[in-house]
């Protein structure tokens, strides 16, 4: 019998969840999440997501760091239907409120840590309805036209909810916003079958399989650092989370500590790396795949990338917000 092909993104979850339920899904701060607890607590949250109303299509935003409340939060709109819109935490108190405005988002799902922007933006927002908040929730500014939330209580909360709505792969999945650099943020619209299109054709020119483990440093705002998290979970593999490349050695002491063998980066990264390469002899063995895109790799990068990853094929990618990956270059051909 054929194998039922994916048809919406949040299959990948159901499916990884069933086949690998007791293995690592998610590594955040040193703690290691298995793919039934991340089903159940993105299961749990949808359904809270429909009992406060969210229908197919509509929108629910989350605003904050690279983290496993955002990662629950992004499988949980996809199961209760609605739209997710991942916004950059960087992103301030205007623009935040543009973009929650231009997409008549309806529940945002943040942390207590964007409270000052939160607290500018909701000020005036109507179409929010609901906050979820995760960490001290007493420390968001509260406004009498939507309810506040906890978020670890909402994970935690089991419903009698017996369905989900019934998604097809036509339905927008996603908005996409643009970085807004040359005026407000523009958002791209993604089906389900065009994410699980794009999803699929990335995982089988980048070789991926089910033992790999991809290392996030880029924003899950940013689509290319989001579909680290989408071929993750599609394979059934492990996604390893850090917020930022800004700490450095912290990184590279994870990257010891728990062997990813896929490293997504930029050539600001790669800059930077070389430059640790050439004054302390930085080397990741461990390393297979190496991918870059968002700007050309300098070809003169590429001997120090080869000391710096000795065992890794280098995919050098060039893509678009609206299209993710237009090309690519194997890495027998670099």
């Amino acid at each position: 019998m054929l194998p039922i092909p994916q048809r919406v993104l949040g299959e990948a979850l159901i499916r990884s969840a069933h086949s690998y339920p007791s293995k690592t899904a998610i590594i955040y701060r040193d703690m290691e999440y298995p793919y039934a607890q991340l089903r159940e607590c993105a299961e749990n949250l949808a359904a809270h997501l429909i009992i406060s109303g969210i229908k197919k299509g509509d929108r629910v935003a989350v605003y904050m760091e690279n983290s496993w409340p955002s990662i629950v939060s992004i499988y949980a709109i996809m199961l209760s239907g609605g739209v997710f819109i991942v916004i950059n935490p960087q992103t301030k108190a205007d623009k935040l409120k543009y973009i929650l405005t231009d997409s008549e988002t309806k529940i945002l799902i943040s942390s207590a840590a964007q409270k000052n922007d939160l607290a500018s933006a909701l000020q005036e927002i109507c179409e929010v309805r609901e906050v979820i908040i995760t960490g001290p929730i007493g420390q968001v500014k509260k406004y009498s036209h939507f309810a506040l939330i906890d978020f670890e209580t909402v994970i935690a909360t089991r419903h009698s909810l017996s369905y989900f709505p019934t998604i097809i792969p036509t339905d927008l999945a996603a908005l996409i916003y643009t970085s807004g650099s040359t005026g407000f943020p523009k958002g791209v619209m993604m089906t389900h079958q065009s994410m699980v299109f794009t999803s699929w054709s990335l995982i089988e020119y980048l070789r991926l399989a089910p033992e790999d483990r991809i290392i996030l440093l880029l924003p899950l705002a940013f689509d290319y650092g989001l579909y680290q998290l989408i071929m993750s979970v599609t394979i059934g593999g492990t996604l390893i989370v850090e917020q930022s490349f800004v700490f450095t050695a912290s990184i590279y002491k994870n990257i010891n500590k728990y062997q990813p063998t896929v490293f997504p980066g930029v050539p600001t990264i790669y800059a930077m790396m070389i430059a640790s390469h050439k004054e302390n002899g930085l080397s990741f063995a461990g390393i297979e795949k190496i991918t870059s895109t968002a700007a050309s790799l300098p070809e003169e990068f590429i001997p120090d990338l080869k000391k710096l990853f000795p065992n890794a094929l280098i995919f050098k990618m060039y893509g678009l917000t609206e299209c993710k990956r237009v090309c690519y270059l194997e890495p027998e051909l670099i």
